[in-house]
């Protein structure tokens, strides 16, 4: 009997998007579940047909493949155009189209992987690896900091203890798959190895399934944790909070917390690695005299700076040891303070006359103009040579 379109299955349109699939997929896999339909002979053939419909249709590169080759996808060949033979033909479509395959199915060609060892490892389930954006200012990144955060997650049911079944009752072992939590077919020349689709891979199903969780062995909840954020984090810094991501299915090990910092832009100090800078304008004036310039450091201090006689815009000031400290020890960065020679605005009468009497005095006290100006004439006079 020829395969049911996997879309017709869920009762959707080819186009349908994967929130649609999934709800879909819900009211059907409700529909047919055996536990619901016992005066219904056919309603574990159609349970299993709509999770082998969805088992594909969720999954990106499942559904690209059955999209474009149909059932035939999953099949001994593509479309029957391909090598069904022995010898050379059959190793050149294997190779040609391994990376699909492997993509397509956890463990390619089975390689005795299904055994008894599967079934071990299949009747706990570890829980999702979770992520949890920080965004920390850079005066927190210098100094460190400790945090509560609110982080939505699964927990281990408290009714059922994480079991996923109502009254302390044990689960069972699975019927369709023997409580490996995979089942294996030949298609052709592969042999597929796949999730069961009764028991979701765990090997066991749960008869009598806790009202609270809904066999699950865990339920949503928001968690506050109190984390420690180390001085001289930076945007892209992860932290791995162990066991503190989502709570396993019936018992099984809780995943992992990752935090990924992001360190906010500040108002004065730019950042690179573990060094500062700061651009800090001055007046004509002081750039020609020299003179002395208060700055601001990250630790919320100041440190007064000599600006020698004849400083040009761009030129760098370092002031060891005030940037960032490195995360893991090592000392800290520099300070690196970049001059900008500002010009005057706004000038009153009396300002105006002085500079252009300035100007007139100092006409010859400008060696980089001097030299600029040089260069520009020799450049003139050798293009017209």
């Amino acid at each position: 009997m020829a395969k049911r379109d996997f879309y017709d299955v869920l009762g959707v349109s080819k186009g349908a998007s994967a929130e649609d699939l999934k709800k879909a997929y819900r009211a059907k896999a409700k529909e047919f579940h055996p536990d619901r339909n016992s005066d219904n002979p056919n309603a574990e053939a159609q349970f299993k047909e709509v999770n082998e419909a969805y088992d594909v249709l969720k999954d990106e590169n499942k559904k690209a493949a059955y999209d474009r080759y149909g059932h035939a996808a999953f099949e001994g060949g593509m479309g029957g155009g391909g090598p069904r033979g022995g010898g050379a033909g059959n190793a050149d479509f294997a190779s040609a189209f391994s990376d699909v395959f492997e993509d397509l199915f956890g463990d390619f060609m089975g390689g005795g992987r299904g055994g008894a060892g599967g079934g071990a490892r299949a009747r706990a389930q570890r829980g999702s690896d979770l992520r949890y954006n920080l965004r920390v200012s850079l005066e927190e990144a210098y100094s460190g900091l400790h945090k509560t955060i609110s982080v939505p997650t699964a927990v281990a049911c408290d009714t059922c203890r994480g079991t996923g079944a109502e009254g302390g009752s044990e689960p069972v072992g699975c019927p369709t798959c023997g409580g490996v939590g995979k089942v294996r077919a030949q298609q052709g020349f592969f042999t597929v190895e796949r999730t069961c689709p009764t028991c979701a891979g765990a090997g066991q199903i749960v008869k009598n399934p806790c009202r609270s969780c809904a066999g699950q062995g865990r339920v949503q909840k928001e968690r506050s944790l109190a984390v420690n954020i180390p001085a001289g984090v930076e945007t892209g810094t992860r932290i791995r909070l162990a066991g503190e991501g989502e709570a396993g299915m019936r018992g099984g090990p809780a995943g992992d917390l990752y935090i990924f910092i992001e360190v906010k832009e500040h108002a004065i100090f730019q950042r690179d690695s573990v060094h500062l800078f700061c651009r800090v304008p001055i007046s004509i004036a002081t750039a020609a005299l020299g003179g002395e310039v208060e700055v601001p450091t990250i630790d919320g201090g100041k440190s007064r700076v000599k600006v020698t006689a004849g400083s040009q815009t761009g030129r760098q000031l370092r002031l060891r040891g005030k940037g960032m400290p490195a995360l893991r020890g090592g000392g800290s960065g520099d300070m690196v303070i970049e001059l900008a020679v500002e010009t005057p605005v706004n000038l009153t009468a009396r300002q105006r006359e002085i500079l252009q009497e300035f100007d007139t005095l100092a006409a010859d006290n400008n060696p980089e103009g001097s030299s600029f100006f040089a260069k520009v004439k020799g450049f003139w006079d050798g293009m017209k040579s």
